[in-house]
């Protein structure tokens, strides 16, 4: 076991700590204020893809580590470097994220729970082994006291319906152990809820039981994430949800048209229940022109994969698979790569769609390709000045950075109150109820 920190973690996690809060005392007086916001808010992302690099015994969440190279990140990825550790969280202002419980939509049954409860119990190691440094947070009220203790914080969303293996029975249980937040689907279809990634539809949206799923989640305090599926899954799950929904990592449709972002009336519709967007910093959802140029390189890639996967058949062959298919892609010529500023763009144009109260931080760092100057949590303040620059107020930045997220969590524990009360009072005037 690992001491709960060595002599110069607390000396870097101290002194990149105060350079933050110091950075700007010889500033221009937007700068200052800006650093001085971002030292202020409680910033929280609401996803990050570091879960797996927890299980490498080799490598350690209180080390300083390098950003990844560009194309070798990803979720589960064992390049060498990454965008999320302690130290970078720190530097960067990054008071709190929700580290992702997941795996390929093609993982599922047992072996699917078997490791979601490994992932679950590797994020609640962080604070049993260090309970002086971070704090896992359920509810809004507990991220608060983290904060205000000058904790770093671990939250807990679970990206994907599969891993439930459609049973109520294990999603309670992954709520009980911390879980705050369900992506109804991954990149392809569950047995009872359609995703954005896969073309075809299969079930016109959600079933029967994806609808239970939606109640059972409001009944838990559990947020309802609608990343990731296709838009009729969005729109069953709107009309279903007594709760307002999080979309944990997403961004705007109108600005780059790839099926994971949220369309305009998609996104009015979602604040107007009062739920919240994260915006997504995944290059190809912020920039159009890539996006298209990756389905071209997609199309040119596919006979490829199909001889590859003639070749080297079955999922243990996967990463065989991969290996070639990079360095194929590695051979052609390198696709237009968008600036940081783009998140800001897109940030921009949800609040002028819905306002500032609706509009959040959701990075994808660890599993997703990083814009120009977006490499890693570091690079956070960034967003914040360019929030003051354009004239955005304290408060309005403060509700972007975390304020939002923490609003809709309170939200959706009230609902839970509200719901299981209810169900209370309901059981005890049903017929043959012993009075109490």
């Amino acid at each position: 076991m690992r001491p709960a920190f060595s002599l110069p973690v607390v000396v870097l996690v101290f002194t990149t700590a105060v350079g933050f809060a110091q950075q700007g005392s010889t500033d221009d007086p937007i700068g200052a204020r800006a650093r001085r916001l971002h030292a202020e808010a409680i910033v929280i992302d609401t996803h990050v893809d570091t879960t797996s690099r927890l299980l490498d015994p080799a490598w350690s969440f209180l080390d300083r580590h390098q950003p990844a190279e560009r194309g070798s990140g990803g979720p589960g990825g064992r390049s060498t470097g990454n965008a999320v550790d302690l130290p970078r969280m720190r530097a960067g202002g990054l008071d709190g994220a929700f580290f992702s419980i997941f795996m390929s939509g093609t993982v599922t049954g047992p072996q699917a729970v078997k490791r979601s409860l490994e992932q679950i119990d590797a994020v609640r190691g962080l604070a049993v082994r260090h309970p002086d440094t971070i704090a896992l947070a359920t509810t809004a009220a507990e991220v608060r006291a983290a904060h205000a203790a000058g904790k770093t914080i671990a939250l807990m969303g679970m990206e994907g319906g599969h891993m439930i293996d459609d049973s109520l029975a294990v999603l309670r249980m992954y709520a009980a152990l911390g879980v705050r937040y369900l992506t109804l689907t991954h990149s392809v279809h569950t047995n009872w809820a359609d995703s954005s990634g896969d073309e075809l539809p299969t079930h016109d949206g959600l079933t029967a039981f994806g609808k239970d799923v939606v109640r059972e989640l409001n009944r838990l305090g559990v947020m309802v994430d609608v990343s990731h599926v296709a838009d009729k899954t969005f729109w069953d799950a709107l009309d279903v949800s007594v709760a307002p929904l999080l979309a944990s990592h997403s961004s705007c449709r109108a600005i780059s048209g790839h099926p994971r972002n949220l369309s305009d009336e998609m996104i009015k519709a979602l604040a107007a229940k009062g739920g919240v967007i994260q915006i997504n910093f995944l290059d190809a959802y912020l920039d159009h022109d890539l996006y298209l140029a990756q389905e071209n390189r997609r199309r040119e890639l596919a006979p490829l994969r199909k001889e590859l996967e003639q070749k080297y058949p079955g999922p243990e062959n996967g990463a065989r698979r991969m290996q070639e298919l990079r360095r194929a892609m590695a051979a052609m010529p390198a696709l237009p790569r968008p600036s940081w500023e783009k998140i800001v763009e897109h940030i921009d144009h949800a609040v002028k769609l819905v306002g500032d109260e609706h509009v959040g931080l959701g990075s994808d760092f660890d599993g997703a390709s990083m814009p120009i100057g977006m490499e890693d949590a570091t690079q956070l303040p960034k967003i914040t000045e360019a929030l003051v620059r354009k004239g955005y107020t304290d408060q309005q930045v403060r509700n972007i950075l975390g304020e939002n997220v923490l609003r809709l969590m309170t939200r959706v524990e009230q609902v839970a109150r509200e719901m299981q009360a209810e169900a209370v009072r309901s059981s005890s005037r049903a017929p043959g109820a012993v009075p109490r």
